[in-house]
């Protein structure tokens, strides 16, 4: 019973420290999502131009989309004329960052990750649209429309927003959007990492990991192995990482894993070998884990060089405790996670597309 309390804990004190930034991060998706229509985007994506490649790594950036959600958007980008380099760093990029994991980074982890991670995102997404960029184009494999808003794959116009809203109309169906259909995509996930942050925070020594794996370049790749394959959203990834950190893992691999994680991941994985093929998976997949293990020695270095000490400042962050303020922010978000889930009429209903297809 004691050890359940102690995870049970940890996992509140984390969530209370996260929960103020990651409201202002939703919100801050939100006036993004409303902001941006996605016609905007698509028209500066297309060709297989330097630019393209570039713009599309720069807005997936900041953009509210989590793991799942950036699959049907990259596909719709593409289908609205946007190139395969241009696709793939958006497909990049989007997940690895974002509004909300950028504050819970803060929250949790500090200034120093908070500006590398969306850093690393950005380079990697542009060194992966190039290099796919320079491989032969091949006939891109068409969707069937019966397919194009089946639950697992929303790629057609129903998945965009209601058309005629303007100004401050759109910013309110954006923020509707970030605290609605995004909030129950990641709010799962992030309750998720943050239980499995509070299991490694009560049950694992300290120094763990520091002791266990070895070298630096050993502790790279173990994060990059348990990355790849792990499908987990950027915030969601966040609260773990922070409890790796804690445990001994250095801070340039957790910023390896906080990499891998979101942009790979078996449905990432999939999806880009169905519509890209074979050579273009393999190189989205070796370009990602270069780039995240470049960086992740890069992090270790800056480290090392300015005699930073990530761990004590997330010791810092945890050993203060939540205030009251923190405490209602967790109770707001949580509460506002579990509402998302109610049962509603998803997809079609919530865009206007009428009844689903049958089957």
């Amino acid at each position: 019973m004691s050890l359940l309390l102690s995870i049970a804990s940890s996992c509140w004190q984390m969530l209370a420290e996260a929960a103020p930034y990651t409201l202002f991060g939703f919100f801050a998706a939100g006036l993004l999502k409303g902001a941006f229509s996605d016609d905007l985007v698509a028209r500066h994506l297309g060709g297989s131009s330097v630019s393209s490649v570039l713009k599309a790594s720069v807005i997936g950036i900041p953009l509210p989309l989590c793991s799942c959600g950036v699959i049907p958007a990259a596909i719709g980008l593409q289908r609205q004329g946007a190139g395969r380099g241009a696709s793939a760093a958006f497909l990049v990029s989007t997940p690895e960052s974002g509004v909300d994991s950028m504050a819970i980074t803060y929250a949790l982890l500090d200034p120093v990750m908070t500006v590398l991670r969306p850093l690393a995102a950005l380079v990697t997404a542009i060194v992966t649209g190039l290099l796919i960029n320079f491989l032969p184009e091949k006939a891109p494999v068409v969707v069937p429309a019966a397919d194009a808003c089946s639950d697992d794959l929303c790629v057609d116009e129903c998945c965009a927003p209601a058309p005629g809203l303007r100004g401050v109309a759109r910013l309110r169906a954006g923020v509707v959007y970030a605290f609605g259909e995004l909030l129950r995509d990641i709010g799962g996930w992030l309750l998720i990492g943050i239980a499995i942050a509070g299991v490694i925070d009560a049950l694992i020594p300290d120094d763990f990991f520091a002791g266990l794996i070895g070298s630096e370049l050993t502790m790279l790749l173990a994060m990059l192995l348990v990355g790849i394959p792990l499908y987990i959203c950027a915030s969601a990834s966040t609260p773990i990482a922070a409890a790796l950190i804690l445990k001994g893992v250095s801070p340039g691999a957790a910023l390896v894993f906080l990499l891998a994680g979101p942009a790979t991941n078996a449905a990432t994985v999939t999806l880009v070998a169905r519509f890209w093929g074979k050579g273009v998976t393999s190189l989205y997949l070796l370009s990602i884990a270069v780039c995240a293990l470049l960086f992740g020695w890069l992090t270790d270095l800056l480290y090392d060089w300015f005699n930073w000490d990530i761990a004590t400042q997330v010791h810092a962050v945890i050993e203060a405790g939540p205030r009251w303020w923190e405490h209602l922010a967790a109770l707001i978000l949580l509460t506002l996670i579990l509402r998302s889930f109610l049962p509603k009429q998803r997809r079609q209903s919530d865009c206007g597309c009428g009844d689903p297809p049958a089957g």
